[in-house]
């Protein structure tokens, strides 16, 4: 029997960066991981011989306080390069590049609206930067260091001016259709503008929710939110993280996966006391930290016999069915886009958010998509260790495929979607078809049983306005702490939510040493 400071369970990069921040104040960390391989779904797996990928492709939520708190660079990781444009295709127009400053093709007008509308999204996100790496105050709290807390974000958003906050506040309540119909005219740049505050989501354009705030958050990492390739791609992200928590003292065991949480009770009440693995092997602790989402720590590893009633309930209700598909296909050669050069950064079919919306209203109804929705990716343009010399990875999303899917997840119900997604690419790159040479498909419900997520959601449970903020993953469990004394958690499930940001992970070692 092994007894420790500190169990962590999951090996992604928030159990990563929490295990390494707790060794380096002094803990005695184990960090177990089910998989063979850390990172998660920034985990690099060979799908097809000599070709790699992973489904968190890039990086852009990170904070550079993260990096230099971990001191990265010192373990090998490089986070340069030029930022990825995000450029949307047409069948009927030219492509629309999206860059860091600037848009290039499409109307004038909409190329001077979108300055105006970077420059308002850069302050707004800007203000509520801070509070993504700070711990939500309990509803109803009314100590000082909560009072603070809600005094500093009251302070940022006054600090805009009177005009900029009431802006604020109007702009974060908006669908994103609307605040992109109130800036730009055309259909495909208004498409393309929605993506990053959808992918992922249960969203649509019209969707009366927190699209906006999801945005907002995502652009508040390194810098300003662009996505990069790091060098080494994200297996070098993770192996410069796992550096770090080896260097830092924390004991990494793979290919063990946790059977239960164990409570123990005496006459002060239950508490946490170590880990269950599923060979028998039990590890005591002083308080276990999970990675792992909600429902997996609090129904599975837990036991709702632990639990109050209504905390159970809640736990229950958390909305998380994922809706991303990821298709990986292995390349002979570099493929040739319609009215494109080299295609180096993320390329989206979605020609209006009528498509979008079209395609969310099929999978609201578990049916797939009458025409996807993609974001596609050659991470190989840039990273050139992810396939053989001369050949290439096209990695895809496919937003808008349910979970539960009506018909069930058949051998018939993947070659459709597949046959869907290989048509819109033939469409856009014609003979695509003939350069495959390999092939992976991961419906959300194959993604939920490899990377061990309930329901393959990517980020533990859904960005909803009702778990955000001191609501995520419920109120009893958002700052970090649970009801369980010695249990905690840093996963995509907690405050601020998902993305290879780090966040939650900073967040709630921080709160274990205060």
């Amino acid at each position: 029997m092994e007894a420790v400071d500190t169990v962590i369970i999951g090996g992604g990069h928030n159990g990563l960066i929490c295990a390494t921040l707790l060794a380096k104040a002094g803990h005695a960390v184990t960090l177990v991981e089910a998989n063979e391989m850390l990172g998660g779904l920034a985990s690099e797996r060979e799908f097809h011989p000599g070709f790699k990928s992973a489904i968190a492709h890039t990086l852009y939520a990170i904070p550079k306080v993260i990096i230099d708190q971990l001191n990265l660079p010192k373990y090998g990781f490089v986070q340069e390069g030029s930022p990825l444009p995000l450029i949307a295709l047409s069948e009927t127009e030219p492509a629309i590049q999206i860059s860091e400053n600037d848009i290039s093709g499409g109307e004038e007008q909409d190329q001077n609206a979108f300055r105006a509308y970077l420059e308002m999204l850069r302050k707004f996100s800007a203000a509520l930067a801070p509070f993504w790496g700070k711990t939500m105050p309990r509803i109803g709290a009314t100590s000082i260091k909560s009072i603070m807390t809600f005094g500093q974000l009251g302070l940022k958003l006054r600090m805009l001016g009177k005009a900029d906050m009431l802006e604020f506040f109007r702009v974060a309540t908006l669908p994103m259709r609307d605040l992109v119909d109130e800036h730009f005219s055309n259909e495909t740049l208004k498409a393309a503008l929605c993506w990053d505050g959808l992918i992922g989501s249960q969203l649509a354009p019209r969707s009366p929710n927190q699209a906006v705030l999801t945005l907002l958050n995502r652009m508040a990492g390194f810098q300003q939110g662009q996505h990069l390739i790091p060098k080494g791609g994200m297996g070098g992200f993770i192996t410069a993280l796992e550096a770090a928590a080896i260097d830092a003292g924390v004991t990494i065991r793979t290919r063990k996966q946790v059977a239960k949480i164990i409570i123990t009770a005496d006459e002060n009440g239950q508490r946490c006391s170590g880990v269950e693995l599923s060979d028998g092997e039990t590890i005591e602790c002083q308080q276990v930290v999970s990675s792992a989402d909600p429902q997996t720590t609090f129904l599975r590893l837990v036991g709702a016999q632990y639990l109050e009633i209504e905390f159970t309930n809640r736990i229950r209700r958390i909305r998380n069915k994922g809706y991303v598909a990821r298709l990986h296909l292995a390349l002979s050669e570099l493929p040739a886009f319609q009215g494109l050069g080299t295609p180096t950064g993320r390329l989206l079919i979605a020609p209006d958010m009528d498509t979008i919306e079209f395609a969310w209203d099929n999978a609201k109804y578990g049916e797939l998509p009458e025409t996807p929705v993609l974001e596609l990716l050659i991470p190989t343009t840039q990273e050139h260790t992810l396939a053989p010399p001369g050949q290439h990875v096209l990695a895809i999303n496919i937003m808008y495929v349910p979970h539960d899917l009506k018909m069930g997840w058949t051998p018939e119900a993947r070659e459709q979607l597949m046959a869907k997604v290989m048509a819109l690419l033939d469409s856009h790159a014609p003979g695509i078809a003939q350069l495959v040479l390999g092939s992976e498909l991961l419906t959300p419900l194959d993604i939920g049983q490899q990377y061990h997520l309930t329901n393959g959601h990517w980020h533990h449970c859904e960005p909803a306005i009702d778990q955000l903020l001191m609501m995520r993953p419920t109120y009893e469990a958002a700052q970090y702490s649970t009801p369980i004394p010695g249990l905690f958690l840093c996963g995509a499930g907690s405050h601020p939510a998902g993305d290879i940001s780090g966040n939650p992970g900073r967040n709630a070692a921080r709160e274990i040493l205060s």
